[in-house]
């Protein structure tokens, strides 16, 4: 039967139902545990083999190691794990991903595909169209579990028979017969085929098909097993391209673990191979690589069994058909093994060259430096969005950076107060703050623009509720700039109008400083460990704007006695109580923060 662009194009829809199933089975899976993945993916930082296991663990429970390696850069862009922790993370997601291809070994070949993958469908509609949001997300896990392997049974059907179609056999009968370079060549082309699919689970799924109907022979489908490590982690690294110098780190450490791995493998591939066909044996599943043998001999002997075969026109009871099916189920065993040994092997050994790692990354990936005043979002990036829900957390570490940054310009308003009026170093210094405060607009934008993209993507109402949380914080973190800068503009105002401040209000703007600063510096404590704000934080931040608008108040009362004393001039009394209703104007924009961070992220009273 000839193959035309019609099942080509049935083939590409097959391989995107698979994919498009392990993306809804991941989401499904995130929005379900919420909080608590990203909890889990926070501990896993305790030491190299903590972290072996959750990369194993999380990995096994998402699907794709593809996925659970971008998550890891996205936490390592957030700051929340060092480039040595993260490696060891990413050494346990290439184990964990070897939890797929057991599946596929288990399931794949010796269940009827559509006995259970409707049935499960009605059941996640159902799911889906219940009230609570964990249960729908229970549904969309369900649902892209039964498109996964309904995806896997149409590969099989859509992959093109290259036995009944002598001119793309005869190249591939080409490039099997070379011996060690036909193995470097189905290495790589297991690598740019994951490359190009961005999934290894579906390479194998494809591999596991066309060496199990006898198209190419064991050792070789191993090969391209074996570069789909490698090209697996093209998608941390597209990931990491926009991200900071830790993200490019963590992905570059991925690449080189995976590569390294697939070199020494290469080096003894043939004895490798051939131990992991022993070891299916041993298990009772018969040597995988009977089949192509089978198939071959079959040919030879009984050509019109074997056309009878692949047109699908022999009885269901037929002697050819049992065989076949039986170390059908040999080769998936075989190939599965094979890729669960390798990755264990490869852990065994580079666990413990971790450091040795981290040295290598850094001197490929260099750290550039950069000027604290150059717009750059520190942990946040359009590049890393591959889940949702835990980017979150860069976004609530990219939120403390803005805080501290803008915190600064606080400390500078108050030194230009008492900067010489006209002078180089009065225009610098505001020049600056009004640098800040550009800044500070174009942060806002950014971060807002990233939970904006977040909160498109598939959340649970918890994720929804901190992402509008963050964007009321943000908003707040703007204004206490703009009080910045407005203290600049009252300065100019001061300084056409040739009013004079007098030393008592010097020393009383210094002191609503000192209580605005002190509140600032609480709120910004609070925002940079966001997750674990303690209820004494929150009583120590609500007494100190007490304090601000007792003082404040005080202040009004006295200055009007002043003036009327003659103490200093009318005008420069507006000018000082401007100052200090802006400066208590800060003080309500921070405890707006402090209410934000009460209502929505404290988990517990202390």
């Amino acid at each position: 039967m000839d193959y035309g662009l019609l099942d080509f194009l049935g083939l590409l829809g097959a391989v995107g139902l698979f994919l498009y199933g392990m993306k809804v089975m991941s989401e499904g899976l995130q929005k379900a545990a919420g909080d608590r993945l990203r909890n889990i993916l926070s501990a896993m930082t305790r030491n190299r083999f903590t972290g072996l296991l959750t990369g194993f663990v999380i990995t096994a429970l998402i699907q794709s190691s593809s996925a659970s390696t971008v998550m890891v850069v996205s936490f390592v862009n957030a700051g929340l794990m060092s480039l040595g922790q993260s490696m060891a993370v990413i050494m346990g997601a290439n184990v964990g991903t070897t939890f797929t291809a057991w599946i596929i070994a288990l399931f794949g070949f010796k269940v009827n595909i559509s006995v259970f993958v409707l049935p499960l469908i009605g059941l996640a509609v159902v799911l889906l169209l219940m009230n609570k949001s964990r249960t729908k997300s229970i549904g969309e896990f369900l649902l892209g579990f039964s498109l996964l392997f309904m995806g896997l049974d149409l590969i099989s059907a859509h992959v093109p028979d290259l036995q009944s179609n002598p001119e793309m056999f005869a190249v591939l009968r080409d490039y099997a017969s070379l011996g060690i370079r036909s193995i470097l060549i189905f290495t790589a082309v297991g690598l740019v085929l994951t490359m190009v699919i961005q999934s290894s689970a579906a390479t194998f799924a494809i591999t596991l098909i066309m060496c199990s109907k006898g198209w190419i022979t064991f050792d070789l489908a191993c090969a391209l097993v074996l570069g789909s490590n490698i090209g697996t982690t093209i998608t941390p690294i597209l990931a990491s391209m926009s991200g900071n110098v830790a993200a490019k780190r963590a992905s570059m450490g991925h690449l080189l673990f995976n590569l390294l791995g697939t070199l020494w493998c290469l080096c003894i591939f043939v004895p490798f191979a051939n131990f992991n066909a022993w070891l299916t044996e041993v298990i009772g599943q018969g040597n995988p690589a009977d089949l192509y043998q089978y198939v071959s001999n079959l040919e030879a002997t009984s050509p019109e069994i074997y056309n009878h075969l692949f047109d699908n026109s022999l009885p269901a009871g037929h002697d050819a058909l049992r065989n076949i099916a039986t170390m059908q189920m040999s080769v998936s065993f075989g190939l599965s093994i094979f890729h669960t040994t390798f990755n264990l092997v490869n852990v065994a050994i580079m666990i413990w060259l971790t450091n040795v790692y981290v040295k290598i990354v850094e001197w490929l990936v260099p750290s550039k430096s950069r000027d604290d005043e150059d717009f750059t979002l520190k942990f946040i990036s359009g590049g890393l969005m591959s889940a949702s829900e835990l980017n979150i957390a860069q976004a609530e570490k990219e939120i403390g950076v803005y805080a501290e940054r803008v915190g600064r310009m606080i400390s500078m308003a108050q030194t230009l107060i008492h900067t010489k009026e006209k002078s180089e170093e009065y225009n610098t210094l505001l020049s600056r703050i009004e640098k800040y405060e550009d800044i500070s607009d174009r942060m806002e934008l950014e971060i807002a623009h990233y939970l904006n993209r977040c909160a498109e993507g598939r959340l649970s109402n918890e994720g929804k509720r901190r992402i509008a949380a963050m964007l009321t914080i943000i908003s707040e973190i703007e204004s206490i700039a703009d009080c910045c800068l407005g203290i600049g503009k009252i300065m100019n105002r001061k300084i056409q109008s040739g009013a004079e401040f007098t030393e008592s209000i010097y020393n009383n703007i210094d002191s609503m400083y000192d209580y605005v600063r002190s509140a600032m510096d609480m709120m910004v404590n609070d925002l940079k460990d966001i997750e674990n704000v303690s209820g004494k934080s929150l009583i120590d931040s609500y007494n100190k704007e007490r304090e601000i608008n007792n003082f404040r108040n005080a202040l009004r009362g006295t200055n009007v006695e002043n003036i009327n004393a003659k103490l200093y001039e009318y005008q420069a009394g507006i000018y000082y109580m401007d100052i200090v209703s802006d400066l208590e104007k800060t003080g309500d924009y921070i405890i707006n923060v402090v209410d934000t961070l009460r209502d929505n992220f404290r988990k517990h009273a202390d």
